[in-house]
């Protein structure tokens, strides 16, 4: 597996931090999520793959703890907002004083700087600082944005970026032998994430062709205007997703679906999106997906969330695992990821204390004092 023999401390948060865990743990990385004594449920639904351990971060023989875990690890991955690791004693200078090859990873909402960066957010308030949310409208003067669930800025902008931002340091690390400190954060990576998007409206030619109506969001090619890259109800209620913009999938869209009249690529035209309403509303999803079975116009239906899965392409194709959640991406073919299903395990607390070289009398403070413990399901000691 590709990261094999990374250890990597995540510090439990809830859902960016957690993600970027998961994808490191998928592909190898020995993960041990740090919880509050007495955990959190909450921080606990990206946990498969990983080791649970639980610490009272406000007691001092805590945070010496962490830093002897720290100490021995390639990674660690922070959630909290600026200035909170550093009044721990937990900051960068103070961890990478003794492990220089420590890759320090700060996943904020707002950055470490700037008047927002000490503020509480989440995905919503990330995507409108960044300014993508202002984009994501329906048509009409009155319509306010809408933000697509917590995927873009917790998870993409957020947890995936961080893993990328802690994969390149450790590659650099190779080469120099030293940490860096990876500063992450849902605002900026949103913003970057945005990037075609700013490029194509400043773009001669393409400005006109995907923003033909700049300043009206939903009246535009690709954010729901367009006839031809739009979604449409089928009889049975459910829906099919056209993406035709090219002039040969425009052609094979027209002469399936059996448009009448004189329509042209590339041209927003109403006339062509009530008679696209009209025609799909005739057929169920299932006899659109015959209609369109092998032919190249960028029509597809929108599979249910819930039965993803089950779907005729992802199971052939094997995108999701045994229960039912999504196998890792991307797919490496030689250092495969092999993502485990449930929570690991500590098998025995005190050894894993030994191994970070804690003494036996230290160890038994620790544990007396509930200053150290496994979660609930891993009490061995």
């Amino acid at each position: 597996m590709a990261l094999k023999n990374i250890r990597v401390i995540e510090l439990a948060g809830l859902a960016p931090a957690p993600f970027c865990g998961l994808i490191l743990s998928d592909f190898g990385a020995e993960v041990i999520k740090v919880d509050k004594i007495g955990g959190d449920p909450l921080k606990c639904l990206l946990s498969r793959g990983k080791k649970g351990l639980e610490i009272d971060l406000k007691r001092s023989e805590g945070i010496k703890l962490m830093e002897k875990l720290c100490s021995k690890a390639d990674v660690l991955i922070e959630p909290y907002r600026p200035g909170v690791m550093e009044k721990m004693g937990l900051g960068p200078e103070q961890l990478m004083k003794s492990n220089k090859r420590l890759i320090y990873a700060r996943l904020s909402g707002y950055g470490q700087q700037g008047p927002f960066s000490r503020l509480a957010g989440h995905d919503i308030n990330y995507l409108a600082v960044s300014g993508v949310l202002s984009l994501l409208k329906d048509s009409g003067t009155e319509s306010v944005p809408r933000p697509p669930i917590n995927l873009l800025a917790d998870f993409a902008a957020g947890g995936a970026l961080c893993a990328l931002g802690i994969a390149m340091a450790l590659v650099e690390r190779n080469t120099s032998g030293l940490g860096q400190v990876v500063d992450a954060n849902m605002t900026e990576g949103s913003s970057y994430l945005a990037t075609w998007i700013r490029e194509s409206k400043a773009h001669p030619f393409l400005s006109s062709f995907i923003w033909p109506n700049n300043d009206k969001p939903g009246e535009n090619t690709l954010d729901g205007g367009a006839p031809f890259y739009s979604v449409y109800k089928t009889a049975d209620e459910k829906f099919m997703a056209v993406g035709s913009l090219e002039p040969p999938f425009f052609a094979r869209l027209v002469d399936k679906v059996g448009l009448e009249g004189d329509f042209s690529p590339g041209i927003i035209d109403p006339a062509m999106k009530q008679q696209l309403e009209e025609k799909f509303s005739k057929k169920t999803q299932n006899e659109w997906i015959e209609i369109f079975k092998d032919v190249d116009a960028c029509v597809t239906p929108v599979v249910n969330f819930d039965e993803a899965s089950q779907f005729s392409h992802n199971k052939e194709a094997k995108s999701f695992l045994s229960d039912g959640s999504p196998i890792p991406a991307p797919r490496l073919n030689r250092t495969t990821a092999n993502p485990v299903l449930v929570e690991r395990q500590i098998d025995n607390l005190r050894d894993f204390l030994v191994d970070h070289q804690l003494e036996n009398t230290e160890i038994d403070h620790l544990i007396k004092n509930n200053i150290v413990a496994l979660p609930l399901t891993n009490s061995k000691l």
